[in-house]
């Protein structure tokens, strides 16, 4: 039962439509039932005097009829279990989908998008079919079954017995091919998983795989992944071609003995010709559910891999929660107080940081400086909660920054990293994604304030042109400038930059850095940065080398100081006179 945890509850709200779908369902195999009765009666009425061409005529208009009506009551079931097993798999994978969005970042780091959409994909599709089609197929064989051995005891008990001879056989096999296809199933889906893995990666980094001429190379790997896809499947396949065909020789020799042992007792007129005929179509529809059987038991084993694989995603708690938020606290001013923060990261012993304390005021502009890989990043993330601080170590506006729902957390902040993420969209939908209500006139104003309104002009589009996924079709700059246009319009009490301006040119990223915090005068604003002379107007720069905040200043003391933010000032200014000359 562990198996169907999560879509459980799913079913259960659906249990009206899947009881109405399952009384349809049986009327109909009720019906097909009464059939081989009439067409017996008529067949045994033909040597009976007083039977006429009259009553031959209605039997075959009850017939028609008959059919007739199961053809609307069929067409009604697919509708409503079918029906409902596509509202089944919308509904879990709207679940699967929303348990994604709680994950932290970490989760990602580790998950492979490939994967991730293989499950989405592949695996929500056999568990519909396990609650479509494998679910019919289970209550017409159960139904199906019994309700034809039972007629069929009743026209001869020792034929019934002949008949259903073989079936303990064929119950064996079925028990044991279908922990095969279980396991067989599951090597296939995660096959598939690394292959849409890998094309995923693909595509996405297509510009680097071109730019290192590596084509032949990820081809080759592809062909490897995909051959693998296609012997597992072919595995799979194997195993199934012998199944379904011994189902079949199963059901040869019950239908051999029924021809033999049947047409005995018809010569010596223990059972009439119209039982006999009855008696074979009850066969004929026991024969279904033998196959039926078969059917189910793939479907099933396909399902509950999936099911499984879909369990191992939603049971994954996300590590960054609310448990100790405060549902009161729906916003803050900006304050921020980080007091003694000891960090490694999760799994590690390293130290990132040790003893780190530094405070920012609102309407203050903290820059943050130091040699690559120093935790500049870092400290940014402990901020907004991408990773957990250590108790009582970070403040927003005197409260522990856990104690702030996320949803509150991260819309009064807004942080815009080094590397860019836009959506295959407008650019203007783009600028607008934080705050969709937004006019196209604040959308123009932003674009203004991170000095990308020219440029977005030019394009013969303009605002409405549609940038390729990742935002393929801009430079590197472009992209910088249109992810700080969408932090300002979403005018955060806290912005962080971090290191946001890298594509850009010096004059350009110093423009920004100076407009953006004179219209934040009032509001906090953190800039991490590697070029010095773009962060020289914060209020605050705090240094970080080796773990621990070495300096902390403004511009002028920390170049008197001499130390480490000296001398990566000088470095630069010495690389920006070779440039020029």
């Amino acid at each position: 039962m562990k198996t169907f945890k999560y879509i459980a509850p799913i079913v259960k709200k659906r249990f009206l439509n899947i009881i109405l779908g399952i009384l349809i369902l049986l009327v109909v195999d009720a019906i097909q039932l009464i059939i081989p009765k009439i067409v017996k009666n008529a067949i045994d009425g033909l040597g009976q005097e007083g039977f006429t061409q009259h009553d031959l005529l209605i039997t075959a208009l009850i017939i028609i009829g008959m059919s007739v009506v199961i053809y609307f009551l069929k067409m009604l079931w697919r509708i409503v279990l079918i029906g409902n097993s596509w509202r089944i798999e919308k509904e879990l994978r709207q679940n699967y989908y929303n348990h994604l969005m709680l994950m932290s970042q970490n989760f990602f780091t580790r998950s492979k998008t490939g994967d991730l959409m293989a499950r989405a994909t592949n695996d929500m599709n056999a568990i519909r079919m396990m609650f479509g089609f494998g679910f019919i197929a289970l209550v017409d064989t159960l139904f199906l079954s019994v309700s034809s051995f039972m007629l069929m005891v009743t026209i001869n008990f020792k034929l019934t017995m002949m008949a259903i001879l073989p079936l303990p056989i064929m119950t064996v096999f079925i028990i044991i091919f279908g922990r095969k296809i279980h396991i067989k199933f599951k090597d296939v889906q995660e096959a598939f998983s690394a292959l849409s893995g890998m094309i995923q990666e693909n595509i996405s980094g297509i510009r680097v795989v071109k730019a290192f001429v590596q084509e032949k190379n990820e081809t080759d790997k592809m062909c490897k992944l995909s051959k693998e896809y296609v012997e597992k499947n072919i595995s799979l396949v194997k195993l199934n071609a012998m199944f379904h065909p011994f189902m079949w020789l199963i059901i040869s020799y019950s239908i051999g003995i029924v021809v033999i042992f049947g047409g005995i007792t018809v010569i010596k007129n223990v059972i009439s010709v119209g039982s006999y005929v009855a008696f074979s179509s009850y066969l004929g529809q026991l024969i279904w559910p033998m196959i039926a059987i078969g059917w189910v038991v793939n479907m099933y084993q396909r399902g509950t891999a999936s099911l499984k694989r879909i369990n191992q995603i939603l049971d994954t708690q996300p590590e960054i929660t609310d448990a100790k938020a405060d549902d009161n606290l729906t916003h803050f001013k900006g304050n921020i107080k980080i007091s003694g923060l000891d960090f490694a990261y999760p799994g590690t012993d390293k130290k990132i940081f040790e003893d780190v304390s530094v405070e920012i005021n609102i309407g203050e502009t903290l820059a943050i400086a130091g040699r690559t890989g120093c935790g500049k990043s870092t400290l940014i993330d402990l901020i907004m909660r991408v990773y957990d601080p250590p108790e009582n170590t970070i403040f927003l506006d005197s409260n522990p920054v856990s104690s702030y729902p996320l949803s509150v957390l991260h819309s009064n902040i807004s942080a815009v990293p080094q590397d860019i993420f836009l959506f295959s969209d407008t650019i203007e939908n783009n600028i607008k994604f934080g705050k969709p209500e937004a006019t196209i006139e604040d959308v123009e104003r932003v674009a203004k304030m991170a000095n990308v309104y020219n440029d977005i002009i030019e394009f013969n589009e303009g605002f409405q042109t549609v940038v390729g996924e990742r935002g393929v079709t801009l430079s590197g700059g472009q992209k910088q400038r249109i992810a700080i246009a969408r932090a300002f319009l979403t005018d955060p009490e806290i912005l962080i930059l971090d290191d946001s301006l890298s594509a850009v040119d010096t004059k350009t990223e110093k423009s920004i850095i100076e407009q953006t915090i004179e219209l934040r005068k009032n509001k906090t604003t953190i800039i991490i940065a590697h070029r010095i002379s773009s962060i020289q107007h914060a209020n605050k720069i705090i240094v970080i080398d080796s773990g621990k905040i070495s300096e902390e200043g403004t511009h002028e003391e920390l170049l008197e100081n001499g130390e480490l933010y000296h001398d990566l000032h000088e470095k630069q200014q010495i690389a920006q006179r070779l440039e020029e000359d």
